[in-house]
């Protein structure tokens, strides 16, 4: 019994859990250092503190505009590769933090055991989508087919590896430590790479589903920004004390705004709107398509309501724009909840920023925290509104069947066809 309340207490000291020790230790956390270019310092010496924030906050960012329009630029092959880069940067900047609150760069295995979890997690994720979208290539390969074939025997066996090592390392004295970690892990794979996943199964159905997306959120982060520094005065949550109501709401309408018009430019061209598909013959991605009734123009009566006001009876609008409402509605209103819940988990570990990667911005983590929450809802949305059965999936599994299955599956196709006439009235023609 002594031993075991000597560990108790032994555990609670070293994790620093305690309340009466400021949470997390006693000691304050370290004052944050000015990461700004000193290019910029010396060009904005003479402003005071608030407006060289707003200076550095807006050169850096219309400077990750024009990385975003590079890479969309280079193809979806890119995006992909930068959405891996900014799951990685992200997935280091949490764990990071779990280091230094827990104290716990001492744990055997643990940094290892950690990156090990990231790659096990992304070997499960991604190896469904590569057998998805890259299925002829991945039957010509005999390892890949392997591979594709075993997948989950093979997530499974090399997470349950992890799972062993862990227990294996598990030290007397860091029981609770350890198991703090554990779970700070997995919480974080389930928020990142989860969250990463889903992007890039966004970006298949389309860049125009990839893009829109970001770019609402970017611009309600950006016209928020801009209405509460102009003319925020009244406060609208405790956890971000600098955000306010005449933010929120002039980001809302300047966002939605901006979806519209956004949305009525990318649907004119194919190399948007067209589902991202990997051609066998060429080993390349390709976006070339005839495009979908979403994206054709169509035309809409205005309410009589509005009839008055605008002057218009109708109007002709690409159906994405009406879902695009939607989207930009949920990236003005929910969206900022990400990052709330971002600004509350800073501050219950007493930092400013996930780390101090973008000067002005912080980490990568504090530009991404409201985009994770949007590629789910984007996923979730295309799942339940847009996407129907796909004929290339369903040929891709059929293929791959028994040649007796396939004819057992043709004939009842043709005998289901016959019956309703279909197929009578195409041999007739």
């Amino acid at each position: 019994l002594q031993e075991s309340e000597s560990e108790s207490k032994l555990d609670g000291e070293t994790a620093s859990d305690s309340e009466s020790k400021s949470e997390f230790g006693s000691s304050s956390p370290a004052p944050t250092s000015d990461d700004t270019p000193e290019v910029l310092n010396r060009a904005l010496s003479n402003l005071s503190s608030r407006w060289k924030n707003w200076w550095v906050r807006g050169i850096l960012t219309l400077a990750m505009i024009t990385f975003f329009f590079i890479i969309i630029y280079l193809g979806p092959m890119v995006l992909m590769t930068i959405v891996m880069c900014v799951q990685i940067k992200c997935f280091h900047e949490i764990i990071t933090i779990g280091y230094n609150v827990y104290h716990s760069y001492d744990l055997p295995w643990f940094r290892t055991l950690s990156w090990y979890f990231l790659l096990c997690v992304n070997y499960f994720f991604y190896g469904e989508t590569v057998t998805d979208y890259f299925f002829t290539l991945v039957q010509r390969e005999e390892p890949l087919r392997i591979l594709s074939k075993y997948h989950r025997f093979i997530s499974f066996a090399l997470y349950l590896t992890g799972f062993c090592m862990f227990v294996l390392s598990l030290v007397k004295k860091h029981y609770r430590l350890q198991f703090y970690m554990f779970g700070w892990t997995h919480v974080t794979l389930l928020i990142v790479v989860t969250q990463s996943h889903l992007i890039i199964h966004n970006l298949f159905e389309g860049m125009i589903w990839f893009i829109v997306p970001i770019s609402c959120v970017i611009c309600n982060d950006i016209m928020a920004y801009m209405f509460g520094f102009f003319f925020g005065r009244t406060p609208l949550i405790k956890l971000s004390p600098k955000k306010t109501w005449e933010g929120f709401i002039g980001g809302f309408f300047s966002t939605v705004l901006f979806g519209l018009l956004l949305s009525y430019v990318m649907s004119g061209y194919r190399c948007f709107t067209c589902p991202v598909e990997f051609n066998n013959d060429t080993n390349s991605f390709t976006v070339d398509c005839e495009p979908s009734e979403l994206f054709q123009l169509q035309e809409y009566n205005i309410p009589v309501v509005l009839q008055s006001v605008v002057g218009w009876k109708t109007v002709r609008m690409y159906p994405f724009q009406i879902h695009s409402i939607a989207l930009s509605t949920f990236a003005s209103l929910i969206g900022p909840f990400g990052g709330f819940f971002a600004s509350g988990f800073k501050r219950a570990f007493k930092i400013k920023d996930f780390a101090n990667t973008i000067p002005g911005h912080g980490g990568i983590m504090d530009r991404f925290d409201c985009q994770y929450l949007m590629a789910t809802f984007v996923n979730v949305y295309i799942a339940s509104f847009i996407r129907g059965p796909n004929p290339s999936k369903l040929i891709q599994q059929f293929l791959t069947l028994r040649p007796d299955q396939q004819l057992h599956i043709f004939n009842t196709l043709k005998a289901h066809l016959v019956d309703r006439g279909i197929l009578g009235s195409l041999e007739d023609a």
